[in-house]
């Protein structure tokens, strides 16, 4: 073989030999802190704090504590709905009717009976205060704010009048970094404080604990 033929036949070896060299290379990839929500493992129940999450016996003294006035009756100047949707471990968990409600009170009307009632229908005011501008009505997450001023409520209040924790790590007894706590505002992701979620007209506010549900809701069911 003449040397001009060996000089190509090198080159040619040489160039094939990179680009199989490169065809070869693993691609980089990136990691984030936050593990792929489909390895997000199952909530264990905590000692205190877990769900069922029910009805507070004290709804007028938490109202008050979530800085909101109860009234005799309901006020519709400003009529808004948001939707809370909670999940522990892939399953809802109840939101129940009459939080922010005295059910007690012989002017506040029951309809139906155990977690499917529904309280409300207060059609001659209540001798002393008996529900908050925000409140349930019944068992399907939907927020109602009736008040005599248009401020939305915001869903700290919501919880603080449920009685259950409510904070930057943790929803009731499930707390971060032991549990996963997401929030999730119209679909997507939220990463603020969950308390300060104002409740304006159709927002859909959904509360993930350990691993996920088939969906995360998007808009209001209604």
């Amino acid at each position: 073989m003449r040397p001009r033929s060996v000089l190509v036949v090198v080159l040619a070896a040489a160039a094939l030999a990179g680009a199989c060299s490169s065809g070869s290379k693993k691609p980089t990839t990136s990691t984030t802190a936050e593990p792929p929500t489909s390895s997000i493992p199952p909530a264990a129940q905590p000692a205190s704090g877990g769900v069922p999450w029910v009805l507070p016996p004290n709804p007028m003294e938490l109202s008050q504590q979530a800085g909101l006035v109860p009234e005799t009756a309901e006020s519709l100047t400003f009529h808004v709905h948001a939707h809370l949707d909670v999940f522990v471990n892939g399953s809802a968990v109840l939101v129940p009717g009459g939080i922010g409600i005295d059910i007690t009170n012989p002017g506040v009307h029951t309809f139906g009976a155990g977690d499917q009632a529904q309280y409300g229908g207060i059609s001659k005011a209540c001798d002393k205060p008996c529900i908050s501008p925000l409140h349930t009505h019944g068992p399907d997450g939907i927020l109602h704010t009736e008040s005599k001023t248009a401020t939305p409520n915001k869903l700290g209040q919501f919880f603080t009048e449920w009685g259950v924790k409510l904070d930057a790590n943790c929803a009731g007894g499930y707390c971060k970094p032991d549990t996963s706590v997401l929030i999730y505002v119209d679909g997507k992701k939220f990463t603020g404080d969950p308390t300060t979620i104002e409740l304006s007209d159709r927002k859909e506010i959904a509360i993930v604990i350990g691993s996920l549900p088939a969906q995360i809701p998007k808009t209001v069911p209604y």
